[in-house]
């Protein structure tokens, strides 16, 4: 098949391409085997001005690698007259894609194309298969995709990472690669981001702070330390923290000490787009690595991300914020800004008054001056007694949470008891389903599909006993939090005003009720305030 093209002083373009699922395959598709297959072709066909373009861990499906584009580019600028490939699953494996490469955007820029080992020459009639061929390149990416991401499943219902993105603040152990060690260098900032967060600044007053401090941002630190371009680095402005990666960091629970895998899924192998998981639907493992932040500074945030973020003009955000309830509906509590109000002026309503209206609910109005003197009066005075008759204060708080506790830790056992029978029988069945793989009565891809889904299940169902244990755990130390709050009662002896860590201290929930009178200037709002003693079924509406 001797070169008789008229176009001789043009490029050949020898074309090499290997993914990282065709380097498993052996040494047969190695670029260095395909260099020497395609410079000896071109060598014995009277192919001149040779140019290899590789692309080395690129897969097939994605038609966006580096030497490729290249190519396309000299190609466009009518510099190549061949293009050679090993075969045609090393120009691509979409089919679609591949297609019209062959079919259209080659025969336009007068390319010839020719794949050694299927045959294929664009310049001859040997190309009836080559739509077959690629509908099997296709497919063949297809099915590797679909045990790929079976595997990666499979290993997610474990509890094992499958994403190779580590969060600031940690790096990956040298020893065992799946595991996290607090690093050094970046933990204190991830902490400081937390203690500033839980003080009542908002994101962008943060941000502001860590510029300050010339704090350096994660994308800068990644490129510093590893070359790295992820997040688009600016070297020019080390000290930049975007706000979406500070909220993001402020509501990760891996800094918690816990490993959170399926946030994100792909619909297709052919769509690189990652599609956003609801966060209710993630798979969270508590306690895999030792936690930047502690549990405390963690609800903290947690409590206050609950509500409306939004700060004011000194950069702190709602201290309320997770703690005030409407006692009729039960919505939250948003409070009411704007520049033409002074603090004074401030105000809460019910969240569904302000979003549906008054046919769903009444305003509920209550001044943020009001309320602090409100909360404020009834701290001094339950802080008081419980400094001053920490007996008398305990027996009354363990009476009163007693009963309901009681309730709650029967109801939790027999909860506990029917996870454990279904844990026990998915053990069963996955034993089953791994003697049916080895006995070869099941197909891998079969097993591995079947035993997916029941390791996901066993996931759930475990994560399920863990948080009836926490419940009844949290009722168990229902003492112990009575004993905490007489604690903080001797610690906070003069209160002066509520702050975030006031509210923290004591405060669990706080319903706002409405007027006697709705709207009046003379009647006011009754509050009730539940405490951290207290147990959570007792705050219900």
């Amino acid at each position: 098949m001797l070169n008789t093209n008229s176009n001789q002083q043009l490029i050949t373009a020898l074309y090499c391409r290997l993914s990282q699922e065709d380097e498993l395959q052996g040494e047969s598709n190695s670029i260095r085997n395909q260099k020497a297959l395609l410079e000896k072709y071109a060598l014995d066909n009277g192919f001149h001005n040779c140019r290899f373009y590789i692309d080395d861990g690129y897969s097939g499906v994605d038609f966006n690698r580096p030497d490729f584009n290249r190519m396309i580019d000299d190609m466009n600028n009518g510099l190549i007259g061949t293009i050679i490939t090993k075969d045609l699953s090393r120009l691509g494996r979409d089919y679609l894609k591949t297609g019209t490469y062959l079919e259209i955007i080659f025969p336009q820029n007068n390319v010839r194309y020719i794949a050694i080992n299927d045959g294929v020459d664009s310049e001859t009639d040997s190309n009836e298969f080559i739509g077959i061929r690629n509908y099997f390149n296709d497919y063949y990416a297809q099915d590797i995709s679909k045990k790929i991401r079976s595997v990666k499943t499979a290993a997610m219902n474990r509890g094992e990472r499958t994403n190779g993105s580590v969060p600031y603040g940690y790096m990956l152990n040298p020893d065992n690669p799946k595991q996290y060690l607090v690093n050094p260098e970046t933990a204190p900032i991830v902490k400081r981001i937390y203690e500033l967060s839980a003080a009542g600044y908002g994101v962008a007053k943060i941000q502001k702070i860590l510029e300050d401090d010339k704090a350096i941002s994660p994308a800068i630190y990644l490129f510093q330390k590893y070359g790295s371009l992820r997040g688009k680095p600016d070297p020019s402005r080390p000290y930049n923290w975007p706000k979406r990666t500070i909220r993001r960091m402020l509501s990760n629970p891996e800094y918690l000490g816990a490993t959170v895998c399926g946030k994100t899924y792909s619909k297709s192998n052919k769509l690189k787009k990652r599609i956003s998981v609801p966060r209710s639907e993630w798979k969270i493992f508590e306690n895999t690595q030792e936690p930047i932040v502690d549990r405390k500074l963690w609800d903290m945030v947690q409590k206050k991300f609950d509500g409306r973020k939004k700060a004011n003009k000194t950069g702190l955000t709602d201290k309320y914020a997770g703690y005030l309830y409407c006692a009729e509906c039960g919505a939250r509590m948003y409070i009411n800004r704007a520049k033409s109000l002074k603090e004074t002026q401030e105000c809460y309503t019910c969240g569904t008054y302000q979003t549906k209206g008054s046919h769903h609910c009444s305003y509920h109005y209550i001044r943020a001056v009001v309320l602090d003197e409100l909360v404020l009066n009834r701290l001094r005075e339950i802080t008081a007694f419980a400094r001053e008759n920490p007996a008398e204060f305990y027996e009354i708080a363990k009476s009163k949470a007693e009963k309901e506790s009681k309730k709650l830790i029967k109801i939790s056992k027999g909860e506990i008891t029917d996870v454990q029978k279904r844990i026990t029988e998915l053990d069963g069945i996955i034993r089953c389903l791994y003697e049916d793989r080895v006995a070869g009565r099941i197909t891998p891809e079969r097993f591995e599909l079947l035993v997916s889904g029941y390791e996901q299940e066993q996931a759930e169902q475990k994560q399920k006993l863990e948080n009836l244990n926490n419940e009844i755990s949290i009722q168990g130390t229902r003492d112990k939090k009575i004993s905490e709050f007489i604690e903080s009662a001797k610690k906070y002896i003069d209160i002066t005003e509520v702050t975030p860590e006031i509210l923290h201290a004591f405060i669990k929930r706080i319903n706002i009720r409405e007027r006697a009178i709705p709207r009046s200037q003379k009647c006011g709002n009754q509050i009730d305030i539940y405490y951290t003693f207290e147990a959570d079924e007792m705050l219900s509406v």
